[in-house]
């Protein structure tokens, strides 16, 4: 078993700090063959969710209430899935990375880690980061899965306010992704972007595109065969560059590339949708805004 990580204290803020530096605390339980919210702590700008119940999974949106993060923020939150459990997460809109004031100005630092017990099952579906011209964020995600656990994961990056043509105008933007299967580190993405530094859309960096996201699978019947039937939709789609790998056996990484947006929401869904089917057999977790 791992332990939570939830705090035992309360809102230690310094008023000036409060909507700047802010805690999220979930932790789910399974009662009775359903999935419930067994605590819930929540600091300005997050909202405690509100969870919904989807054939026996818990389904919740996150909610950052304020208008997005700004350089010297520190946002946390920590999930917490218990044994058998089932959890399927979301966020309420793309989350927006405003300018800084000063060059000296800190980023904004979003911290968040995720505990998946045995049998427990985890789905994330997250929208977009759009860091704006000046925008600093150093982002890391870091997940924890027990050996039976599962995961379904899936977060994106726009390059800017593309349609003001302000791609590729922040001055920095630093991601951490970590996957744990049983202690054991499975996979990690790490990379930090400074367009001032080198021409992003260079083929083999960017490619001309501006909207990207990763999905990860971790669960048994991720295979050959399951990740080829899956790069086979993903060959058919137009207008993106996408490819998936099976990076070991039970766990897969799929990249999506493109600069049409349109193409590229939509093939994020349909590309959760054919996991959900092929590889959870349970279409019905997709759940909706």
């Amino acid at each position: 078993m791992v332990t939570p990580l939830i705090s035992p204290f309360g809102d230690t803020r310094q008023t000036a700090a409060i909507g700047r530096t802010a805690r999220l605390e979930l932790a789910f339980e399974r009662r009775r063959g359903r999935t419930v919210l067994a605590h819930s702590y929540a600091e300005p700008p997050f909202r405690a969710a509100r969870t919904f119940d989807l054939e026996g999974a818990a389904y919740a949106i996150l909610v950052c209430a304020g208008p997005g993060v700004f350089g010297g923020d520190a946002l946390t939150a920590s999930v917490h899935v218990g044994r058998g459990a089932r959890v399927v997460l979301a966020s309420q809109a793309a989350l927006q990375a405003h300018p800084s004031a000063l060059p000296t100005d800190a980023p904004a630092l979003l911290r968040h880690s995720y505990i998946v017990e045995d049998a427990g099952e985890l789905h994330c579906q997250w929208d977009p980061l759009i860091p704006f011209a000046r925008a600093r964020v150093d982002q890391r995600f870091d997940i924890q899965v027990a050996a039976s656990g599962r995961v379904y994961w899936s977060d994106a990056l726009i390059a800017g306010r593309v349609s003001r043509g302000e791609a590729w105008q922040f001055i920095s933007l630093a991601h951490d992704l970590s996957l744990r299967i049983g202690g054991r580190l499975a996979y990690l993405e790490r990379y930090a972007i400074a367009p001032a530094d080198r021409l992003i859309d260079r083929a083999w960096i960017g490619g001309g595109c501006t909207h990207f996201a990763t999905s990860v699978t971790c669960h048994p019947d991720v295979t050959r065969e399951t990740v080829e039937q899956l790069q086979t939709r993903l060959g058919a789609a137009t207008e993106v560059a996408a490819g998936i790998d099976l990076v070991e056996p039970s766990l897969s990484v799929a990249r999506i590339m493109t600069a049409n947006g349109a193409s590229f929401g939509a093939l994020r869904a349909s590309y959760r949708e054919w996991t959900l089917a092929t590889i959870f057999r349970r279409p019905e977790l997709r759940g909706r805004k």
